[in-house]
């Protein structure tokens, strides 16, 4: 039973981020928001509201492993099953200023990360956190450029696009609280910790919208829109999610994650920064460097 309601858990945070996606992207259309803009700011955000969802109720049932699991495993496989995916389908290329300094703030993220592993994670931080989101946020809607998006026709109207971001908001929280409770229950079961079933289960159905998202941007090769999903995404897992979390508890980092999957995360992060300062894409070859590391970490993570 546990299994089936995982499953729907899954489908509904999948159903509620795609309704998010749509409502998302026609918001931003209407206020003209550049491409990257709406990835980094608005769609990020809805796609990241899974692991927010998550992670507070993980929080108020006292399984913060399974919060910190969900964030760190879902960042990871943004960076090499999302990112990977999409590349391996289209390559992004001409990356320009603003993406790198995407790319450099999550790597500041990732060390913030590292160094909180001294510390507790509380109301200070969510603070913090939630403060420097939404400077951040700020910063690149101004700064990004407009990209004279043209309007489609089957763009909502504001109103419409607000319904659906609210309606998306409501499966997601539900999806993620029966795929919370179940995750809890499994890993009761096998014992399994909590925190592996965070970084395995929770963290790739929870990445399930960024995937969508990578997909049908490439093939639509609006891959600006990807990146940007992608980047941004990890940074509301980071400020948002956790930092929104730390105002429903104190909890600290657990140890299998601060020894391992941390310095992963990071070492990924600088990865993709050298591919993007040097050699001013993201290709095929860190496509197929990205799948095999991914495969490759779901395998160590449960021996």
């Amino acid at each position: 039973m546990d299994i089936l309601f995982s499953i729907i858990g899954l489908g509904l945070l999948v159903l509620g981020a795609e309704i998010i996606i749509r409502g998302s992207v026609s918001f931003g259309r209407k206020i003209n928001i550049s491409l990257f803009a709406i990835g980094v700011v608005i769609v990020a955000g809805g796609t990241s509201l899974p692991e927010l969802a998550s992670s507070i109720n993980a929080v108020l049932n006292d399984f913060s492993d399974l919060a910190l699991g969900a964030v760190v495993g879902s960042n990871i496989a943004n960076l090499i099953l999302v990112m990977a995916t999409t590349t391996l389908i289209f390559p992004i290329v001409n990356i320009n200023k603003n993406q790198i300094n995407q790319a450099w703030i999550n790597i500041i993220l990732g060390i913030v990360l590292i160094i909180m592993t001294f510390f507790y994670f509380n109301f200070i931080f969510g603070l913090v956190a939630t403060t420097s989101l939404i400077y951040l946020m700020y910063v690149q809607i101004k700064k990004g450029e407009i990209d004279n998006l043209e309007i489609d026709k089957n763009d909502y109207s504001i109103t419409i696009s607000l319904i659906l971001i609210i309606i998306g908001i409501a499966c997601l929280v539900f999806g993620a609280d029966l795929l919370v409770d179940s995750a809890i229950n499994i890993a009761r079961t096998y014992n399994v910790p909590a925190s592996v079933i965070g970084l395995s289960l929770v963290a790739f159905g929870t990445s399930l919208p960024e995937l969508a998202v990578g997909i049908v941007s490439a093939f639509r090769k609006k891959i600006d829109f990807a990146l940007g999903n992608i980047l941004g995404s990890n940074i509301y897992n980071v400020l948002g999610v956790l930092g929104i979390s730390s105002f429903f508890g104190n909890f600290k980092v657990p140890a299998v994650i601060a020894n391992q999957d941390l310095y992963f995360m990071l070492s990924i992060t600088a990865l993709i920064l050298i591919f993007m300062i040097f050699a001013k894409k993201i290709g095929r070859i860190y496509g197929i460097i990205g799948l095999t590391l991914y495969f490759g970490y779901m395998y160590i993570i449960y021996i």
